[in-house]
């Protein structure tokens, strides 16, 4: 069973490319988490304000530890969340 999480990410007029520079970076060191099974961020050709990132943990415990990384802090916490997105939207699963 893995944790999954869904999240659509809009960006601010004018913030697209920021972003887009954002979710490159976060990919290496996310995968590299011990409690990450997959990682992968996708951009809508029709949309570019529009980013899709698809996750998988081994459970909840290393989602948290994914929000709590020192990446995670500085390029969502500390950049995206305040200046580059105009919304956030996040869905949690469980694999069966």
């Amino acid at each position: 069973m893995a944790y999954v999480v869904s999240a659509k990410w809009r960006a601010k007029p004018g913030k697209e490319e920021r972003l887009a520079e954002v979710c490159r970076e976060m990919t290496d060191p996310s995968r590299a988490e011990p409690g990450n099974r997959f990682y992968q961020a996708h951009r809508s050709p029709e949309d570019p304000q529009l980013f899709y990132l698809y996750e998988q943990y081994v459970d909840e415990a290393g989602y948290q530890a994914h929000m709590d990384s020192e990446h995670f802090t500085r390029l969502v916490k500390g950049e995206a969340i305040p200046e580059l997105l105009e919304a956030r939207e996040r869905e949690f699963f469980e694999t069966f």
